[in-house]
């Protein structure tokens, strides 16, 4: 699939976010098109990890799907439950760390839109705003564990969508879903500019050989993974 630039990122009508909680962009966007390529009805059980504004919960919710969303920041929890109240839409949102307040449930659907930046403050993920960003060095921090807890939250046939930036290598995604059991494939990709969490790290990313010294974007990869 050939690589598309997206010159404008659409929101979702009357969304709104709260101080610190993930803004829907790029990412949100594309991966919303991978949503939209699934078959999703009445009866369908989707969970969105991280679910930020809850915008990727919402969508899925608007499509007929009966919707768990969980984030691990508190604002963001509450966004997207405010969201669903402006919105009209039925979903259920509590705080949560990935499926730590989910044992034994399992789904036909899974989205999910992780931390994915390279940061150059410490292996592990962000604190405060940046928690919605930041994943470690590699930008691997949540993206690992994503990987191997999506078995276990799929039902036989259950499908997970990831979203995450190329600077993470996409390749060592499909080798961890691969090695979990699961038939992975990337589905989407687009190049995007730069944001400013990245411009402002240039410097580094370039020391760390992610970025070449004339990039001025990424590329955006969607991962599918299938639990056969």
């Amino acid at each position: 699939m050939s690589a598309e630039v997206i010159e404008e990122t659409p929101r979702p009508a009357r969304l709104m976010t709260l101080p610190g909680v993930y803004a829907p962009q790029h990412d949100t966007h594309l991966l919303r098109e991978a949503v939209d390529r699934e078959d999703i009805g009445p009866g369908t059980e989707v969970l969105d990890l991280g679910t930020g504004s809850g915008a990727l919960a919402l969508h899925a919710a608007q499509r007929g799907a009966r919707v768990t969303a969980v984030d691990v920041a508190r604002r963001a929890v509450m966004t997207a439950r405010l969201n669903a109240l402006i919105l009209r839409r039925r979903i259920t949102v509590q705080r949560s760390d990935l499926l730590s307040a989910l044992p034994g449930r399992s789904y036909d659907l899974v989205i999910c839109n992780p931390p994915y930046v390279p940061s150059p403050f410490g292996g592990l993920p962000g604190h405060g705003a940046a928690r919605a960003w930041d994943a470690g060095y590699d930008g691997r921090a949540v993206l690992d564990r994503v990987c191997d807890a999506a078995p276990a939250a799929l039902r036989p046939g259950g499908r997970l969508l990831m979203v995450h930036s190329g600077l993470c290598d996409g390749e060592a995604t499909l080798r961890r879903l691969s090695g979990a059991g699961l038939l992975a494939e990337v589905t989407g990709r687009a190049q995007v500019p730069l944001g400013p969490v990245l411009r402002s790290r240039l410097r580094w990313l370039r020391e760390q050989g992610l970025v070449n010294g004339r990039a001025t974007t990424e590329e955006l990869v969607v991962i599918r993974a299938e639990r056969l």
